[in-house]
């Protein structure tokens, strides 16, 4: 039977993920991936969860267990509002970050409407914005072109290439965002991981009348909760709220009031100092692995933090092409084209510091040395 009469307009615009297809194919147990951006299971708080659950089953019964508000529940809001500093009613739960992305674009962007971001960028955002057919453009040509609903960035240790923009780049974009009348949706789900270097400001505290600032729990508590917040203008989250009502009623509220407990109670911030010295030590591993191994002609990102660096190669290395020989070799990344518009920069890769497994990391990278070398 020919099911493709059946399909929406919208499919033909959907990306598959070259990550998600890895996880699909392979039994990432048996190779070193550098591949995808899992947090270290050491970092999850495993022994305080039943506690935890405890705790919030006692404290709330079966409030726990029914359905919540779309908002989300006004504790976990609370806890938020307080961390940031922002009224609890600039705050919206979302089901992970990556459906924070997806709702603002829901509600912002028609067919056709231009998206700008920084380039590279999240390849999860990509898929987003295409499933509902945005014109997506490089930020470079936003004056050029003048028209346009919002910028996408990821100002702090940026996936793929874990760099963070500076306080006069973030200003800069503030600018350009007043000159043109655009929106500026500030993804920041590492912005908690930092290792090196000072904090610079958020883009919401130079902007908070354009931008919605995206959180998320997935890389400083668990992925498996899939919580993340939005924090922003009160009538952005107003249509944000009627539309997440369409898609999933309200966001896990077990998994909320657990998530409250955590932060609320300083739990949040002890399990970020054993979080943050982890991926320092890694992030540290791989830099040193990197300097030692790779040939000439290679360079790398330094990331202050998140999860992630960004290797350029000899302009003649195709890692597309050098990927299936990677994988059969036993070594995964994704490659850097991924994460362009055009599907250029064919001469890169991302590389992740905090899944795999720290005895793979020398055999690992002395590997991919040795086929990028060949």
């Amino acid at each position: 039977m020919d099911y493709s009469r059946f399909f929406s307009a919208d499919v033909p615009s959907f990306l598959r993920s070259p990550v998600r297809e890895i996880f699909r194919k392979v039994d990432l147990s048996a190779i070193c991936s550098f591949a995808g951006g899992y947090p270290a299971a050491c970092t999850f708080p495993v022994d305080e969860i039943p506690s935890l659950a405890a705790t919030v089953l006692s404290k709330y019964g079966t409030r726990a267990l029914q359905y919540g508000a779309t908002q989300g529940v006004t504790e976990l809001r609370e806890v938020i509002a307080a961390r940031y500093g922002v009224p609890v009613s600039r705050v919206q739960i979302t089901t992970s970050s990556q459906q924070g992305i997806d709702v603002c674009t829901r509600i912002l962007a028609n067919p056709g409407d231009v998206i700008f971001t920084t380039e590279p960028t999240y390849l999860g955002a990509l898929q987003s914005f295409r499933a509902y057919r945005a014109d997506v453009q490089p930020l470079s040509r936003a004056r050029e072109i003048g028209r346009g609903k919002f910028i996408y960035v990821i100002p702090d240790f940026n996936n793929p290439s874990g760099e963070t923009m500076t306080l006069q780049e973030r200003e800069s974009l503030v600018a350009l965002a007043r000159e043109l009348d655009l929106l500026i949706v500030e993804d920041s789900p590492y912005r908690e991981l930092r290792y090196s270097g000072e904090p610079v400001p958020s883009i919401y505290s130079l902007a908070p009348e354009r931008t919605l600032h995206l959180g998320s729990f997935s890389k400083i508590f668990a992925p498996g909760f899939r919580l993340g917040w939005i924090i922003g203008p009160e009538p952005l989250l107003e249509q944000i709220f009627v539309c997440k009502q369409a898609l999933d009623l309200c966001p896990p509220v077990l998994d909320q009031y657990m998530a409250a407990e955590f932060m609320g109670s300083g739990a949040l911030d002890r399990n970020l100092q054993h979080t943050i010295a982890e991926y320092r030590r890694r992030r540290d591993l791989m830099l040193s692995l990197l300097e030692k191994y790779m040939p000439s002609g290679c360079s790398w990102t330094r990331p202050e933090g998140g999860l992630f660096l960004f290797l350029t190669l000899p302009k003649h290395i195709d890692t597309v092409a050098l990927y299936d020989r990677a994988l059969a070799a036993g070594v995964a990344y994704v490659a850097g084209s991924f994460f362009y518009l055009d599907g250029s920069h064919r001469n890169t890769m991302r590389l992740n510091f905090s899944f795999v497994a720290e005895e793979k990391f020398e055999p690992g990278i002395r590997l991919l040395a040795s086929l990028i070398s060949a």
